[in-house]
């Protein structure tokens, strides 16, 4: 362990100014998360990797945690370009401890000491590069949380755009005004895991639900494309009264967000609770349809959720997006977003045509080097 801690606090440059504040004492304030840390010289943020060095802010710079290629569906992003696939990469480190993450290894690699993930050297140019190689309409920043690794992602991001090719965060939404307008000219897409609506909750996982609401509402505002994620936990946040609420809010900001509700399964630290199953899925999604929303989807079981993997037109119903899982079975939207039906305009990220899906799973492209600690 501290020799990853080594080789991650060589790997860094000053934060944005944008991003912090000195205070007195040699102290800094970071606005990269809603933790909006007070830290001393010597001392590191809520998240491990944002640490304060003679009274200036350094942050994680000029390495990946992982890299994959994914489905854009995998992210989910059900309503940009279907089909496409997304070069997604993370750094180490997150600003909650959920004790169900799926992406524990990078997330928790500073502070679970069985997180284990050698740092891979990589170059905003270097990562663009294979985007482009690969066929990727979009780069995603993801598998840790990104809102603590901005400065990196926007490096990046701003290579994509040169690029022609679309930029994503998947994010908890733990955001700040300050961190939301440093990324609003470089982020095109934003999925927000809303992972509850009780903020009792949301201590649990080392959080507030405040800054979560917030950071929905301002990127709805700000034009950026957001779809909403809620892992559905038996006995923790499926009850009728809180998935309720949850859509009711989302509803409220727009009926057209999409809501993806997806299947947990045990993993991590979290092996009480039983996996979900389609029922529920199915239960989730109605209550949402009554609170008003009209993109509602299931995700994590393939072929157990009826039409719920599926796109139909909201004025008409009409079948625009057929879905497998990951995989794109049937495309019918016309090539300006609306649908062949009714000619109603579809809210999404939509492509002039479908072209063929490269993959229909993830897969692993080359990884770059390893970086070892310099001693």
């Amino acid at each position: 362990m501290p020799a990853l801690r080594d080789i991650v606090d060589q790997n860094v440059a000053e934060a944005a100014p944008e991003l912090y504040e000195k205070l007195d004492r040699e102290r800094v304030r970071c606005f990269s998360c809603g933790h909006c840390c007070p830290i001393s010289e010597g001392q590191r943020g809520v998240c491990k990797v944002r640490f304060n060095r003679g009274g200036k802010l350094y942050v994680p710079w000029g390495y990946v945690g992982c890299v994959q290629c994914d489905p854009i569906e995998k992210k989910p992003f059900f309503h940009v370009a279907p089909g496409a696939l997304a070069y997604s990469f993370g750094m180490l480190g997150c600003d909650l401890h959920c004790s169900y993450c799926q992406n524990w290894v990078t997330s928790q690699a500073l502070r679970d000491p069985e997180a284990v993930s050698a740092p891979l050297r990589a170059t905003p140019q270097m990562l663009v590069q294979e985007a482009l190689r690969y066929g990727a309409k979009a780069v995603v920043s993801t598998y840790n949380e990104p809102l603590i690794t901005s400065e990196w992602a926007v490096a990046v991001f701003q290579e994509a755009r040169a690029a022609g090719l679309m930029t994503g965060f998947v994010s908890n939404g733990n955001g700040t005004e300050q961190v939301l307008e440093y990324l609003r000219p470089w982020v095109d897409l934003y999925k927000v895991d809303l992972k509850s609506f009780d903020d009792r909750h949301y201590h649990e996982l080392g959080g507030r639900i405040g800054p979560i609401l917030e950071t929905i509402r301002r990127l709805h505002e700000m034009g950026i494309w957001v779809e909403i994620v809620t892992l559905l936990i038996p006995g923790f946040n499926d009850s009728a009264e809180e998935l309720t609420r949850l859509a009711e809010f989302l509803a409220g900001i727009s009926p057209y967000i999409p809501w993806h509700v997806t299947a947990f399964h045990q993993d991590y630290k979290m092996s009480d609770p039983r996996n979900t199953t389609p029922e529920d899925l199915l239960r989730a999604a109605e209550i949402g349809q009554k609170a008003g929303l009209r993109y509602i989807y299931a995700g994590n079981l393939p072929g157990q959720v009826g039409e719920l993997e599926n796109t139909r037109c909201h004025n008409c119903g009409k079948l625009l997006v057929e879905r497998y899982g990951y995989l794109i079975r049937g495309y019918h939207l016309r090539p300006e977003g609306t649908c062949p039906g009714c000619g109603t305009a579809i809210p999404g990220r939509w492509q002039g045509q479908f072209d063929r899906q490269l993959a229909a799973v993830p897969f692993v492209p080359r990884p770059p080097k390893r970086i070892r600690a310099e001693v």
